[in-house]
């Protein structure tokens, strides 16, 4: 069994492996693409964004009929409705209006017009880049995820102060889910399809609920950092229990976190967290015998025919080459070298036993190999 400085490493390699591998994302040329693709739209208020919301729930890159088509090299397509959003009129005041609204300042918004945007939606044209090129939404399933999700949320009803709901995804406006402190509830998308990405996203929102709830220590971190740390965890909670969301973590992470120093930032400030959350999960998939189930084979080798022991063999050697997770590993790898032994040991005997009955066949002058190859 691996040691508890061991089992420290491990986690210590997981955090530490997701920095390098975000942060080998944000170098690639792609990424500084789809940056500079962000960079040509408008960041706009949290009026106008209502507005948007209020019109095109679904809208996801808006701009105007001709910054589609200068910026972008997109037309947008006939008969598409507008959507309008509040620009301000600004004008420049006179002495005597500067008197009037008793202010030094030259130039002041005096009204607001409407003015039409477009969604990429709308449009057709050469490609955009958005985080969903980075973010890929269909993980790998993990036989018994289910079993755990379902068994994490109700030990978070139960034994913690925090209350997990469900609801329909097409109510979450994109999102897999989310943490509200003033509640301190967490709201997951129940009916998404991907039994891994619900329970990612259901460590995710943990994340946030200990390292950004109203009396956190971190609560207070700008968006991006907090993102990183609750998407950080979550990666390395699912990497624990050998289901690898890189695909997902690490792009959601970098469409985030898009300063370098952000990332090393937040993922310093992550370990306690995902400490707790890997030993939460441990302790759970015992409960619920998950860990018993894959730890084979269980039986007492010396009663197993030389059938079952070579089919043994064979399933210990395919989980080995699955397995992600060092840990179960290192515990298959034992496993599979107890087996080795006793097939070893066994046709070692019959060897000897069948040189007994027939003396008349010559023996090699050197001793014969004591083990198997493999």
């Amino acid at each position: 069994m691996p040691s508890k400085a061991d089992v420290k490493a491990w986690k210590a390699q997981l955090v530490a492996q997701a920095e390098q591998q975000i942060l080998k994302l944000t170098d690639s040329d792609r990424f500084k693409q789809y940056l500079n693709t962000l960079a040509k739209f408008h960041h706009y208020s949290a009026r106008n964004i209502d507005l948007i919301y209020a019109q095109n729930p679904q809208a996801t890159q808006v701009a105007g009929f001709k910054q589609w088509q200068t910026a972008f090299n997109r037309t947008v397509n006939r008969g598409a409705k507008a959507i309008r959003i509040a620009a301000p009129i600004i004008k420049k005041l006179t002495p005597a209006e500067q008197k009037r609204l008793d202010t030094t300042d030259e130039r002041a918004i005096v009204g607001y017009r409407y003015l039409p945007v477009f969604d990429v939606a709308q449009t057709s044209g050469e490609p955009v880049l958005s985080a969903k090129d980075f973010v890929k939404e269909n993980l790998a399933d993990h036989q018994n995820v289910t079993s755990l999700y379902n068994a994490f949320k109700d030990y978070l009803n139960q034994q913690t102060d925090l209350k997990v709901s469900e609801v329909p995804l097409e109510t979450l406006n994109g999102a897999k889910g989310y943490f509200q402190p003033s509640t301190n509830e967490i709201v997951i998308g129940g009916d998404e399809p991907d039994n891994a990405l619900k329970l990612k996203t259901l460590y995710h929102e943990y994340a946030h609920s200990q390292l950004h709830g109203l009396k956190s220590a971190f609560k207070d971190r700008p968006r991006a950092y907090q993102e990183t740390q609750a998407e950080a965890v979550a990666y390395v909670a699912m990497q624990n229990i050998g289901v690898d969301t890189s695909n997902y973590s690490f792009g959601y992470v970098a469409t985030w976190a898009k300063d370098k120093a952000v990332i090393h930032s937040a993922l310093s400030e992550i370990h306690q967290v995902s400490n707790k959350v890997i030993e939460l999960s441990d302790g759970l998939t015992k409960q619920l015998g998950l860990q018993e189930a894959q730890k084979e084979p269980e039986h007492d080798l010396k009663k197993l025919s030389a059938q079952d022991l070579n089919k043994s063999y064979q399933s210990l050697q395919q989980q080995v080459q699955q397995a992600t997770n060092p840990q179960q590993k290192l515990e298959l790898k034992n496993k599979l070298n107890d087996v080795h032994q006793k097939i070893s040991n066994r046709t070692q005997k019959q060897l000897q036993a069948f040189a007994k009955k027939n003396p008349e066949i010559k023996q090699p002058d050197s001793e014969p190999d004591q083990s198997l190859k493999r």
